[in-house]
This record gives C-alpha cells, sequence and structure tokens, in this order.
C-alpha cells in the first residue's frame, strides 16, 4: 500500500511535507565523501576513492537509501544542498584530488546527481545555496555551475545557486524554514550553542521588527559540526539547526581548538509537517579516533 499523500488537484503537483538538507560534500578533496567507481579527470589520468573515501560512500549510501526513505515514510521530498558542494583551491591546501574545477564538478554531479534525480523522482524539488567563497569561487561562481548542471530550481533573480532560501514544507500552515550555509563558530565546546541560538535570536528580532513571520526552523551548516537549539514559542517551538559534513579532517582543522579533538561528523537533516505538527530529525554519525598505540 502507498503512503497516503495530502490531497491535490488532478494532475498539480502533490503536497511535499519532507525537506531533506545535507551540506559541506566539498567534491574534489581526498578527504571528502567520493563514488567508489574511478573518476575521470581532464588530464586522462583516473582517480580511485581512497579507503576512507569508500567508508564515507557506505555512509552516504546508508543515510540515502535506508535514513531517507524512511524518515520521510516514503513520501515526497524536496532536497536542499546547503553549500560548500566543491572543495575549491584555497588556503595553500594539497588535499585537493584535482585544482581543476571541471574535475570537481565532476565529481560532485557524481555524489549528487543520482539524489537529485530521486528526489525529482518523487515529484520534490532540488534547491542549491552558495557556500564559502574560498571553496566555491567569488560570489560563488563555481557552485552556480554545478547548481545549474544539476537543475536546481532558480531563484526569482535566475541564480541556480542562491545565498539563502525562505522554504514553506508542506501546505500553508506547515513550518516556514529558513536556509542559509554561514554561522558563526566557536573554539570552546562548552559554548558551541551560543552562535546557533544567537542566530535564531536574530531571525526573531529581524522578524518582529517589520512585522514579518519568524521562522520556524533556522538551517545553518559552515561548522561541519551537528547541532541544535530548541525555544518555546507561540507557534509551538522554534529550532536552530546546524548541519553535519560529508569530509574528513584536513590538516586544517588539526589546528583548530576544539574541532581538532572531536572526529568528523556525517550526515544530514529532515524537516517534516506530519499529520498533527511539524517536527525535525537528525541523521549524524561519526568514526573512531585514532588507534592506541
Amino acid at each position: 500500500m502507498k503512503p497516503k499523500q495530502r490531497a491535490s488537484r488532478r494532475g498539480a503537483r502533490p503536497t511535499v511535507r519532507n525537506l531533506i538538507v545535507v551540506s559541506d560534500t566539498h567534491s574534489g578533496c581526498r578527504l571528502a565523501v567520493c563514488p567508489p567507481t574511478p573518476i575521470p579527470l581532464d588530464d586522462g589520468g583516473t582517480y580511485h576513492a581512497s579507503e576512507f573515501q569508500r567508508k564515507l560512500w557506505v555512509l552516504w549510501r546508508e543515510f540515502w537509501d535506508e535514513w531517507v526513505p524512511e524518515v520521510t515514510k516514503g513520501e515526497p521530498y524536496d532536497l536542499v544542498h546547503n553549500g560548500d558542494a566543491v572543495e575549491g583551491v584555497h588556503h595553500g591546501a594539497t588535499t585537493t584530488i584535482s585544482n581543476n574545477f571541471e574535475d570537481q564538478i565532476r565529481i560532485a554531479l557524481g555524489v549528487l546527481q543520482p539524489e537529485v534525480e530521486r528526489c525529482r523522482a518523487t515529484s520534490g524539488t532540488y534547491y542549491h545555496i552558495r557556500g564559502t567563497q574560498a571553496h566555491v569561487g567569488q560570489s560563488g561562481v563555481y557552485e552556480e555551475q554545478l547548481a545549474k548542471h544539476l537543475g536546481a530550481k532558480p531563484n526569482d533573480t535566475g541564480q541556480y545557486a542562491r545565498w539563502d532560501l525562505w522554504k514553506r514544507v508542506g501546505d500553508s500552515k506547515g513550518p516556514l524554514v529558513h536556509l542559509l550555509h554561514h554561522v558563526g563558530t566557536t573554539g570552546s565546546a562548552a559554548h558551541e550553542a551560543s552562535a546557533v541560538n544567537a542566530e535564531l535570536t536574530a531571525a526573531y528580532v529581524e522578524a518582529a521588527r517589520w512585522n514579518r513571520e519568524p521562522p520556524d526552523y533556522v538551517v545553518r551548516s559552515h561548522r561541519h559540526r551537528s547541532i541544535a537549539v530548541d525555544i518555546d514559542s507561540a507557534k509551538g517551538y522554534a529550532a536552530a539547526i546546524v548541519t553535519p559534513a560529508w569530509q574528513g579532517k584536513t590538516p586544517y582543522v588539526f589546528k583548530i581548538p576544539g574541532a581538532r579533538l572531536s572526529e568528523p561528523q556525517v550526515g544530514g537533516i529532515a524537516i517534516r509537517q506530519g499529520d498533527e505538527e511539524h517536527y525535525y530529525r537528525r541523521w549524524v554519525r561519526t568514526f573512531d579516533r585514532s588507534k592506541e598505540e
């Protein structure tokens, strides 16, 4: 028996009550998620995923093949990539597979295109957010190229990769979500929630200032560490959620306070308009720390 969906006009797009968000896939990095099949490079060479990337790919497939169908109850879902889909050429990094952006975009397509097509097969829509310019180019130029290849829905100015997105999940009574890539960071685990709570508070202050509807969910990325902050509100509750990433620890991470002691976090989130209330779910996995000698 097929899952029950909300009624819609004959021939019209069904009401999509699920939103799936992933971010920070950093294609082009030797420590980021990568298909296990050989990747052809621009100069005729071939890249083969490392052992770590193969482990990462197993989790990527578990997320999409097991968790997403379960959390969406087999119903249609919209999909957002919340920025940093490619690694770029930055800070003198030596962990890139290739400094050629054509190679990086080819890898990103291998990672994301099957999931975008699966989203569309459910009558869902794909959206793409621009990430950090050090990774995705000035004004997000390379992420714009990728989003156009993937057929992301453009905004009203024609950008396939946009800076932010206001998204209603479900029907007109469903939760309002605001997504963009960046959020403040901290070097102290004791204060990890501070910038996230501040982001949610700022959204409510700005909405009140101009008499606009506040978001039920504020979704951010960039940190590569997942956390959520909930507060009660007249609408029930509101939450600020930071998504995990799909990249291991690069050399840069080993000098950052807090991050240098933690292991990579990978996964994504779902926001759903249920029959009685809306809610969110997080899927987060990590890796074992270095072996004891």
